[in-house]
């Protein structure tokens, strides 16, 4: 198999074994020139110190003053050679004339090596090729009193001491070779652990899934987030900190600390799965799922995925979609009682009570248009009055009276529709609901007056009220007076909806009991006429 398709954990290992064995290889190299270099000052050292030893020696000064020196001190050279495991001890005059040698018959023949330092009567050491090959050697003076009166030299073969550095190389060899063991054996262990954590993946593969996995979280149209089990955002893609807004160092934080709202951020932070569920972010609108993540092998839970949708847009179009499933029900019902009042009238006319056929569709008719002239003069802008004829029709068939205040009025210009049908239908469908809930009569009223610089909308039900201590309460996601039926992902939201509209425009919300008044700030104003 090539190297290059190798997982990384086998190529690391391969590697880390390769430079192993470069480093232990070289060490040992090192080791031994080392050593040989410690032989050499060691055995010039030895040499040296005998030499004085017996250059200070009385049997040697008082040899060299005998008539023959060699019967004297040949024997003597050659028990300090035995003893002092040197190959040679050479005294000799100052002339270099040799009075002992281990070779007998180098006896009275010239020294070959340096002597000059010593017949000054300075030490010295050298290596040099003499009778007996090469060879580190001393020479010392012998000093009787001041004068010098011979010479003392001691010498080591050079393969003596290779012998001795050769000794010592199966000791480095164990060294080297346990020292290596253990490096395999730590690379070994390292690599098994990459195996488990690469999945025994390669360089090449490891590369292409992280481009891939990049470029998948850059061009999902989902926001994703990754928390931790402790809550701690470790990655958010592009759309995730588009629709949450997300500081660049949001990363690493816990999840609450990021600049999330704190309904969002507390229920991100609980890690508990959640599948749909809708929530607010600034002047969005979210669905949020959430689900535990484990690792492949062992099931060891490693945190949870968070999913983002932007649910604003559908939200509108579901709000625009109510407020069309609205009129088409009001219609319906307005025709269901006309076929009625037709039959009643027919019926009239057939009975030839032609006066009474003639008033009683009159008033019929003033009734209808009444309400109808009032929301379409008032209202100016399209989409609300549709909504509010809807809702009256609503509130007609639930037993409750919806009355457009006389002096109601709503420009066109200034606020996008969309907003106004959000803002006005979530506050007409809790009124309508706060009154079906009250005692007769139950009445919900809408008023609007827009005084050139702002548009301000109340809606007053006969309902209860709101007590003063949940005000604070009511604008926030999931918080609702109704009693829980059902799947409760979509209860509390509609006046958590009217309050991110009201904060996107800059306006206020007042709450006084069963009287809601938003104030917002027109920015195309419109002159009352």
């Amino acid at each position: 198999m090539s190297p290059r398709r190798w997982s990384l954990a086998r190529q690391l290992l391969g590697l880390q074994l390769t430079v192993i064995t470069v480093l232990v290889s070289g060490t040992l190299v090192g080791a031994y020139v080392q050593a040989d270099r410690a032989g050499l000052d060691a055995a010039r050292q030895k040499v040296l110190g005998i030499a004085w030893s017996v250059a200070d020696s009385p049997a040697v000064r008082d040899g060299l003053a005998t008539a023959d020196p060699t019967a004297v001190l040949q024997p003597l050279a050659e028990q300090l050679n035995r003893d002092a495991g040197t190959d040679f001890v050479v005294v000799m005059t100052t002339e270099g004339i040799r009075y002992t040698h281990p070779d007998p018959s180098q006896i009275g023949g010239h020294f070959l090596g340096t002597i000059d330092a010593a017949v000054r009567g300075r030490p010295l050491t050298e290596t040099y090729t003499g009778t007996l090959g090469p060879s580190v050697r001393a020479v010392v003076p012998v000093r009787v009193g001041e004068r010098v009166t011979g010479l003392v030299s001691v010498g080591i073969r050079l393969t003596s001491v290779a012998r001795a550095v050769r000794n010592r190389l199966p000791s480095l060899f164990v060294t080297a070779a346990l020292a290596l063991a253990m490096a395999a054996a730590g690379s070994w262990l390292v690599s098994r652990w990459l195996r488990r954590q690469t999945h025994d993946l390669g360089p090449a593969e490891l590369a292409r899934m992280y481009e891939f996995y990049d470029a998948v979280l850059h061009a999902v149209r989902e926001g994703l987030l990754l928390l931790d089990r402790h809550g701690c955002l470790l990655l958010a893609n592009d759309e995730a900190r588009r629709l949450l807004g997300l500081a660049e160092d949001a990363v690493g934080r816990p999840i609450g600390d990021a600049g999330l709202p704190a309904a969002l951020g507390g229920a991100l932070a609980q890690g508990r799965p959640r599948t749909d569920e809708l929530h607010l972010a600034g002047d969005r609108v979210l669905v949020i799922n959430q689900a535990p993540a484990a690792a492949g092998g062992d099931g060891a839970p490693l945190g949870t995925v968070v999913t983002l949708r932007d649910h604003t847009d559908l939200q509108a179009l579901t709000g625009e979609l109510d407020t069309v499933r609205g009129f088409a029900e009001s219609l319906r019902a307005q025709a269901h009682e006309a076929a009625n009042r037709l039959h009643t009238i027919l019926s009239l006319i057939e009975l030839g009570r032609t006066e009474e056929a003639i008033g009683f569709a009159a008033n019929e008719l003033a009734v209808a248009q009444r309400l109808t002239d009032r929301v379409v003069g008032a209202v100016r802008e399209p989409a609300l009055a549709a909504l509010l004829l809807a809702k009256a029709a609503q509130a007609a068939e639930r037993g409750v009276e919806l009355e457009v205040a006389p002096d109601a009025e709503v420009p066109v210009a200034g606020l996008p529709a969309g907003d106004l049908v959000t803002i006005v239908g979530n506050l007409l469908d809790n009124a309508i609901d706060a009154a079906v809930a009250a005692p007769p009569p139950r009445r919900v009223e809408f008023a609007a007056v827009a005084d050139g610089g702002a548009l301000e909308l109340r809606v007053t039900d006969s309902g209860p009220g709101l007590d003063p201590a949940d005000v604070t309460h009511a604008f926030e996601r999931g918080w609702s007076t109704k009693p829980a039926a059902g799947n409760p992902v979509g209860r509390g939201l509609g006046l958590a909806l009217v309050g991110q509209a009201v904060h996107r425009h800059g306006g206020t919300i007042a709450v006084d009991g069963a009287a809601f008044t938003v104030r917002l700030p027109l920015s195309d104003p419109v002159a009352a006429p």
